[in-house]
């Protein structure tokens, strides 16, 4: 049998438990997110090629439903395949691995908060600036808020990760979670987290609630500008729409600010789990349906795509 420690004793390779707890489900469960991360990748792998092939919507809100749509696929492929590793047999993962996927998962998580403040904020521009919303969002500045959320995670879980480096583990090497999180993973430490627990909350105050109220602001100031309209299918539409995207939101950052900081408030890893679930598989579907869902112009440009294909 592969030993899982070094000869000083500290852990090289964990076991994932996922939902060890429910095993007569798990054949169920392989089936149903089997079915869900291929229609989370198809979707938006759909969404990238029907906007890039279509010149009409190269303009800043499809330019960046096409970068949330390549960070979900990446999103969910950090995550679901070791997931459906664990519903066949054992998912093993060494402590690099496991480091390197806590990093990739958080860093994307941390860029899409940021990405979904961005477009939040375009749609503000958009509904309550028009005339001046060429302006505003040329394509440079578009770019660099792109740059800016995609970097912005990757800066905030290195440091986190490089925190976590500093950590020895040496026993038990069992992980109970279907993915390397930060609170099951440094419940397993046998050197003092504090410092790693510490930064992880001041970072997660800051990076959570800064775009979240970035957001909530935007939507906000739509709402009154929206409701200057008279009643008619041009406001329902728009409340229509930015209630789907509240709920997206809504479910995205509730689910990231309970587990990372009021942790406390999950008392069974069983439900740790299932919010785990709320933002690695159920946002991702539905984020593509939700933006493209009563869009016209996707729409138009699905069947031209669609009706140039078959011809």
């Amino acid at each position: 049998m592969e030993s899982v420690f070094t000869g000083n004793g500290t852990i090289t390779k964990f076991i994932l438990l996922g939902f060890h707890d429910i095993p007569e489900l798990h054949l169920l469960f392989f089936i149903v997110f089997t079915g869900v991360y291929a229609s989370i990748i198809i979707g938006n792998m759909l969404i990238i090629v029907v906007v890039v092939s279509s010149p009409r919507l190269h303009t800043p809100m499809y330019f960046f439903l096409v970068n949330l749509s390549f960070l979900e696929i990446l999103y969910t492929s950090t995550v679901v395949p070791k997931m459906l590793e664990g519903f066949l047999g054992e998912a093993a993962i060494s402590l690099a691995g496991c480091l390197l996927q806590f990093f990739i998962f958080g860093s994307l998580a941390t860029g899409e908060c940021f990405l979904l403040a961005v477009m939040a904020y375009d749609r503000y521009l958009a509904i309550c600036h028009p005339l001046r919303y060429p302006f505003l969002m040329g394509p440079k500045w578009c770019l660099g808020l792109v740059i800016t959320s995609w970097l912005s995670g990757f800066i905030v879980d290195g440091l986190i990760v490089v925190l976590m480096t500093q950590l020895r583990f040496c026993g038990p090497n069992y992980i109970d979670h279907f993915y390397c999180d930060f609170m099951p993973l440094v419940g397993l430490a046998c050197s003092d987290p504090r410092v790693a627990q510490v930064t992880t909350f001041v970072l997660s105050v800051i990076f959570l609630t800064v775009p979240f109220g970035l957001i909530l602001t935007s939507y906000a100031q739509i709402v009154v500008t929206v409701l200057r309209i008279p009643t008619g299918a041009s406001r329902r539409k728009a409340f229509s729409t930015c209630s789907s995207h509240l709920a997206v939101v809504a479910t995205f950052y509730g689910t990231l600010m309970v587990l990372y900081m009021a942790p406390s408030a999950v008392h069974s890893q069983l439900l740790s789990k299932v919010f785990a679930l709320l933002y690695t598989v159920v946002t991702p579907i539905f984020n593509p349906v939700i933006y493209t869902l009563r869009n016209k112009e996707v729409h138009q440009a699905l069947r031209k795509l669609l009706c140039l294909k078959s011809n």
